[in-house]
């Protein structure tokens, strides 16, 4: 396997953040402007103000980043140069012999990052230490896509999900695996169905956990009933929750200024997603503990990223509605989870992709890897299993 000129070797990478950094951020958020709300207005307009006021002292004066930091340090992560851009990721190598191993590349959506897939590692790399089948390991690669946690901003046009795509591909030639799976969520499933779209002769399998947002340039009679339902459902949930991303399209950098100067504007931007979007029945720390949503958040304003992670939506906005509608004819699976947004019915997933695999878990939503852990791992390794050795 041959690399491009701009590709450099991987190197260990393990951040410290400057003291200096997190005494400003205390400062900060102690100072915050806060906005008014309307009595009893809760979660119903937006992030709540009660609840917002709460995290954010937390933020101030008890959250340890020094000590989450350290945790995020116990796995193996490494930088490389990939297409002239400095790319951070995980790399763990399985417990079992490398020979049985499936190479896996995970690819992480929005408003996330690595962070993602930090509690699935140790369960897809090491199965028998957690009641599965040793055989089922993976080698497991996590990257931070381009202008997002420590990989680089991109300083010309954004990228889009299949030049992300092209990037792993090459990351994957540049960590030795000729052969590998992936599975992603969110603009993470985007990139993972442009690796199997672009690169079919090196995917064995693609596994995602949702569909996009439905693109069809065919006669809607066409559809089934259930595609039909399903079609109005997005353009419903567009309507009511879909603001976020219509300023991601367009205009990213207007709300990059607040975003990337206000601590408790960038909690408020994420955690209502991370809210809205978990299974969680409203109660966001139900599925998350404040050091969990706020290491998440951290890794956005310690690296200052929130402003060129949108713009990936404006990327992804210009692309060719061709490209949008090709089928994927590598074997596909998917992982629904019930607390999902906008979740596809089989025959759409059937019309788009070579579907293989198909469960829909009762628990979990979004961001499943970090809500339901475990049974996120169990999914993989069930879908993984019949294309070991290929």
């Amino acid at each position: 396997m041959s690399h491009s000129p701009d590709t450099v070797p991987p190197r260990p990478f393990a951040p410290r953040a400057d003291p200096a950094a997190l005494s400003e951020l205390r400062t900060r958020l102690r100072a915050t402007r806060w906005p008014d709300a309307p009595e009893e207005a809760g979660w119903s307009l937006g992030t709540d103000l009660d609840y917002l006021r709460e995290l954010v002292a937390y933020w101030a004066d008890g959250f340890d980043w020094p000590a989450r930091e350290a945790e995020l340090g116990r796995l193996p992560r490494f930088r490389a140069r990939v297409g002239g851009l400095g790319i951070h990721f995980v790399h763990a190598r399985a417990a079992a012999p490398a020979s049985a191993a499936l190479p896996l590349v995970l690819c992480h959506g929005w408003p996330d990052s690595f962070w993602r897939y930090t509690k699935v590692v140790p369960l897809l790399t090491d199965p028998g230490a957690h009641g599965a089948d040793p055989a089922d390991a993976f080698d497991v690669i996590v990257p931070d896509m381009p202008g997002f946690g420590y990989s680089d901003r991109p300083t010309g046009p954004p990228l889009d999900s299949p030049a992300v795509a092209g990037l792993w591909a090459e990351l994957m030639s540049l960590l030795g695996y000729p052969r590998f799976g992936t599975a992603g969520g969110d603009m993470g499933s985007h990139v993972s169905r442009y690796l199997a779209l672009d690169h079919p002769d090196r995917v064995v399998a693609v596994h995602r956990t949702d569909g996009g947002l439905p693109v069809f340039t065919g006669d809607p009679a066409e559809l089934t009933p259930e595609e039909r339902a399903w079609f109005a459902e997005a353009r419903r949930w567009g309507a009511s929750e879909g603001a976020y991303g219509a300023m991601h399209r367009t205009k990213p950098q207007t709300a990059a200024f607040g975003l990337t100067d206000s601590p408790a504007g960038l909690a408020a931007w994420i955690v209502e997603k991370l809210r809205s979007w978990s299974d969680c029945g409203g109660d966001i720390e139900r599925v998350y503990t404040k050091d969990e949503i706020l290491t998440g958040v951290m890794l956005y304003w310690l690296t200052g990223t929130i402003g060129s992670s949108m713009r990936m939506y404006h990327a992804n906005a210009a692309l060719d509605p061709a490209r949008l509608t090709r089928r994927v004819e590598v074997p596909s699976g998917f992982s629904l989870f019930g607390g999902d947004v906008v979740r596809p019915p089989r025959a759409w997933l059937a019309r788009t992709t070579n579907l293989v695999y198909f469960t829909e878990p009762e628990h979990g939503g979004h961001f499943a890897p970090f809500e339901q852990p475990e049974r996120y791992a169990e999914e993989l390794r069930s879908f993984f299993r019949p294309f070991r050795g290929r």
